[in-house]
């Protein structure tokens, strides 16, 4: 009897599949990291990995009539799944966050008779209601 049981979980345990590590968890090295961080505000940082990754960026206080702020700049770019080079460079103020890269749709062309209009009307004085 002792041998049947001990067949069966001999057999139960076989029967479990081992999990495999996925291709896409790998350890990926850093090849070069820098950062700066400056009691002023400023700062930089940048790294590369191994698998081509890489990442810069850069800021400062700013004052503004809002208030204090940051700005920022940088990049990064990395290979995508396709084998194609993706780059992105940005910055990042009061304005909000405005990213700039080739893989990036664009927005379509300003139709000659509304960009007349708009024209007309940047040249118009206020009126009273626009005070």
């Amino acid at each position: 009897m002792f041998q049947l049981v001990l067949l069966g979980l001999a057999g139960v345990s076989l029967a479990v599949p081992v999990p495999q590590q996925a291709a896409s968890k790998q350890t990926v090295p850093i090849v070069s990291q820098d950062q700066d961080i400056n009691f002023d505000g400023t700062y930089h940082y940048s790294f590369e990995g191994g698998d081509g990754t890489r990442a810069s960026q850069e800021g400062q206080l700013k004052q503004t009539p809002d208030g204090a702020g940051e700005i920022s700049q940088g990049s990064f770019s990395y290979v995508g799944d396709d084998g194609k080079n993706y780059g992105l460079t940005y910055v990042a103020d009061e304005n909000g966050f405005q990213p700039s890269g080739e893989h990036l749709p664009q927005p379509p062309e300003i139709p000659p008779a509304i960009a007349k209009a708009l024209a007309f009307l940047a040249t118009k004085p206020p009126s009273k209601d626009d005070q």
